[in-house]
């Protein structure tokens, strides 16, 4: 254990102590939150409306119906006449009025005397002119033909759908908010691991055979093994902090960049319990052992820090492939054979994690093939450190 803890030692060491490279660790975090930040207030503006805008909508031939309904719904509208409907959309050309809507004439009186059951009448049509590139017109005309819409259901009235109260929708804010991060977090979880894996372990066995530095740490009186162990769990500690730097700028974000703040849904980090977040650390934690150890042994077959980073390039497709996986299926999967596959177990027990239905099994079988993967991949370095050929390559 002290050969392992003094490779560990150095290693921290040579990291923390540049503050540049503590710095590029921690950026990214701040870097993901005040972009996607920034993307939620741009695509807020673009795609949304003050929430004190006033519209304004012009009618001909206004019912007495539907200026009712318009009032209740806080709509105003003006009436026009026939001659004043190309003015009004010369206007919502020019982006000066949001909507035009133009009734039949007696449009109550043959409402109501019609039921449009079969006896050769068409319905009556409502024409609504609106902008589609003005954010605004198109969503007043959005607002407004939910309204004609679910006013067209109530004259028909053959059934209600959950009148008086009854019935509704049972998911909890808690189900909501599981389910939107359990497809959205695994694979943004694995991008970050593997970011932070890949920008420092490269460095940590390529760079030292490009500096020529590897020699005199083999000839120490350490096993070579435990370099491979010290290393490793050094380099883990490491993309750990980075991992977590961008994990939490992203958990901050995530809300504004996806508008849930302005629709009044506020993220609270105790959906989650205790149990789900040692779950997840330990996931996390052997996930990243296992990164690193595959990016380790790539990265001793390098001469270069940049050959090393063109070697691991398939491992980051394979990442990304993974973590989209997690986007699918509704949950977690609940077939303990999923498990047995490395990395893609680590996304299932992720997804598990953050959509509240976890397999407590399959986070165990999880746990234990990445743990044998790892001790197979420091057992396969610490080969490769004895083969003078392969780490003495420059």
């Amino acid at each position: 254990m002290s050969g392992i803890l003094t490779i560990m030692k150095k290693e921290l060491s040579r990291f923390f102590s540049d503050k540049r490279t503590v710095a590029g660790i921690l950026l990214p975090g701040v870097m993901i939150y005040l972009l996607y930040t920034f993307m939620g207030s741009a695509m807020g503006s673009s795609f949304g409306v003050d929430e004190d805008y006033t519209p304004t909508v012009q009618a001909v031939a206004l019912p007495a119906s539907m200026e009712a309904l318009f009032q209740q719904a806080g709509l105003p509208v003006s009436s026009i006449d026939l001659q004043g409907q190309q003015a009004a959309k010369d206007a919502i050309t020019a982006q000066e009025l949001d909507l035009l809507v133009i009734f039949p004439e007696n449009f109550d009186e043959t409402v109501a005397a019609n039921t449009f059951a079969g006896d050769g009448e068409s319905a009556p049509n409502i024409e609504v002119f609106y902008n589609s590139a003005s954010t605004a017109s198109h969503t007043v005309y959005m607002e407004l033909t939910q309204l004609l819409d679910a006013y067209e259901a109530q004259l028909v009235n053959k059934f209600d759908i959950n009148a008086r109260g009854a019935g509704g929708d049972l998911a909890t804010e808690e189900d909501s908010m599981g389910s939107f991060f359990g497809m959205m977090m695994p694979m943004l979880l694995m991008i970050f691991l593997y970011s932070g894996c890949a920008a420092v372990a490269p460095e940590s066995i390529a760079g030292e055979k490009e500096r020529g530095t590897i020699a005199t740490m083999l000839i120490t009186p350490i096993r070579r093994s435990h370099i491979a162990v010290g290393k490793i769990l050094a380099l883990a500690v490491i993309s750990l902090v980075s991992a977590a730097s961008s994990t939490i700028g992203t958990i901050l974000a995530l809300p504004k960049m996806m508008g849930m703040e302005g629709a009044g849904v506020e993220m609270n980090a105790s959906i989650y319990g205790i149990q789900d977040y040692l779950l997840l650390a330990a996931v996390i934690a052997s996930t990243v052992l296992l990164l690193v150890t595959l990016i380790s042994i790539l990265s001793a077959f390098a001469k270069t820090t940049k050959e090393a980073q063109t070697y691991v390039v398939p491992v980051m497709i394979l990442v990304m492939v993974l973590g989209v996986t997690g986007m699918f299926g509704g949950g977690a999967s609940q077939d303990l054979v999923s498990y047995l596959i490395p990395l893609y177990n680590s996304v299932q027990c992720m997804t598990g994690v953050f959509s509240f239905s976890t397999l407590t099994s399959g986070v165990l079988v999880t746990l234990a093939v990445n743990g044998v993967c790892t001790i197979a991949g420091v057992a396969l370095l610490a080969v490769m450190f004895n083969n003078e050929k392969i780490i003495f390559s420059r």
